[in-house]
């Protein structure tokens, strides 16, 4: 993993169209250190391997990596990683209504929410900032 992260990959600073390119837009190119890109804190950010379906319509897919910041606060709507008695998961922390219910959500119709309360035996472990998939 070191050897990846140390090396830097020449980014086109230009829009990609999905429709007709521009022969306009004006092209410049740097150098973008994926590591700087993905983690903002190398001490408390980790990787998953994303399993299931659960969270498909947010765009995470089996087998995508996951990186996971610790260090970030856990707000509403925020996408976490969290144990669920020793079990992993990723889902998104959602307050549904004005009793301060919350929940663990999944992004898929087909998964149901888990409501948390006091005898939930969860910790959540981070935040998902990025999420890594194949297209091939």
């Amino acid at each position: 993993m070191k050897n990846f992260l140390d090396n830097y990959i020449v980014m086109h600073l230009c829009k990609v169209e999905a429709g007709f390119p521009s022969p306009a837009d004006n092209y410049i190119e740097e150098k973008l250190n994926i590591e700087e890109y993905l983690i903002k804190n190398k001490e408390s950010t980790f990787l998953v391997k994303a399993a299931g379906e659960s969270m498909l319509n947010v765009g995470i897919f089996p087998g995508d990596i996951l990186v996971v910041d610790r260090s970030l606060e856990v707000k509403n709507q925020s996408i976490v990683i969290a144990s669920i008695n020793g079990d992993l998961t990723v889902k998104r922390i959602s307050q549904k209504n004005k009793l301060g219910e919350i929940y663990l959500q999944s992004e898929n119709i087909d998964y149901p929410d888990i409501k948390l309360n006091e005898e939930s035996n969860i910790m959540i472990w981070g935040i998902v900032t990025h999420s890594i998939h194949h297209l091939t």
